[in-house]
């Protein structure tokens, strides 16, 4: 693995931390008492969202766009410096049709194409996912694990699947979200992040998270001791989550110790930013970055490791 680069953070900041959240689940009611509160503190991230209400049984529910209060409340996300990001056209599988009007109707929404993207579970249209993730004996293994249910599933890439829309995702989206480790560091768990892979050329940057896909690892992974190595190292730190799940918000409620731990986070000195303003800064220092297959095949090991032993998404 090549060695974590050192980055500078602005304004003499210490560290950097955001988060991407996956809009599953998200709706008006328990989206805006989270958001208020990150708001509160100082901590500005990404949110994702559905452009378009599909019409088949969502994967995943949750609010998209279609429904006018729930994208009021995204709006004003946006002009309080939240990013939005891209969780997909809708919440199930969209061919090709749909899939590019998704992002037409993002553009109609909120005046650009999305900086950020994140595959949403289980939708064929999904970019470079499932085994396409991996190479060689590290495909091999994933697909024994998994007995094979994901191998040829996603066909987002796939020129002659009727899902195919890598090609307007390489035109349009510049950041998409790979894998997601236990480390609070990001940076360090991979340090040639934001990078292009010429193997799966549909995307032009590839980046991964920090594992938080609900409040339990999401607090495990933002731990006061985690917090600290964090600030130590000088890295920056992606969450992955899930903020729509009901463990995050429980009664009108927000988690007890979900709280502390963002408070006590938000109190160092660290720059709290969007993720592709994050990865924009970290390109901006350190360059284009074209992976090599030795540094991807050991992303790639870890990551399968991390997924047998420890359940990382």
């Amino acid at each position: 693995m090549s060695a974590v680069p050192r980055i500078t953070w602005p304004e003499g900041k210490k560290f950097a931390f955001t988060v991407f959240d996956d809009t599953d689940l998200t709706t008006v009611h328990n989206g805006p008492p989270l958001y208020g509160f990150l708001h509160d503190c100082g901590v500005i991230t990404t949110k994702s969202v559905w452009p378009i209400k599909g019409g088949d049984e969502p994967v995943f529910g949750g609010s998209t766009c279609a429904d006018e209060e729930y994208l009021a409340w995204v709006r004003q996300l946006a002009a309080q410096g939240f990013e939005i990001g891209y969780h997909n056209a809708t919440f199930h599988s969209s061919k090709r049709p749909q899939a590019i009007g998704g992002l037409t109707r993002f553009v109609e929404l909120f005046g650009h194409y999305p900086n950020v993207f994140a595959n949403h579970a289980w939708c064929m249209d999904s970019i470079h996912w499932g085994d396409e993730r991996l190479s060689g004996l590290n495909k091999l293994a994933y697909n024994l694990l998994t007995r094979y249910r994901h191998h040829g599933q996603f066909r987002g890439t796939d020129e002659f699947s009727e899902y195919f829309w890598g090609d307007k995702c390489k035109e349009r989206v510049r950041y998409v979200r790979n894998f997601v480790y236990s480390d609070i560091n990001t940076l360090k768990a991979c340090p040639a992040m934001p990078y292009h892979d010429k193997d799966r050329p549909f995307v032009n940057y590839w980046f991964a998270s920090s594992e938080g896909a609900n409040c339990r690892l999401f607090c495990r992974t933002v731990s006061e001791e985690n917090q600290d190595r964090l600030e130590e190292e000088g890295g920056a730190c992606i969450m992955y989550t899930h903020f729509g799940r009901e463990d995050f918000l429980q009664n009108g409620r927000l988690d007890p110790e979900f709280v502390r731990l963002m408070q006590r986070l938000s109190k160092k000195n660290g720059w709290f930013v969007p993720v592709s303003t994050l990865l924009d800064h970290i390109l901006k220092q350190r360059g284009d970055h074209v992976i090599s297959s030795r540094e991807r095949t050991r992303l790639e090991r870890k990551w399968l490791m991390e997924k047998v032993f420890r359940g990382t998404t």
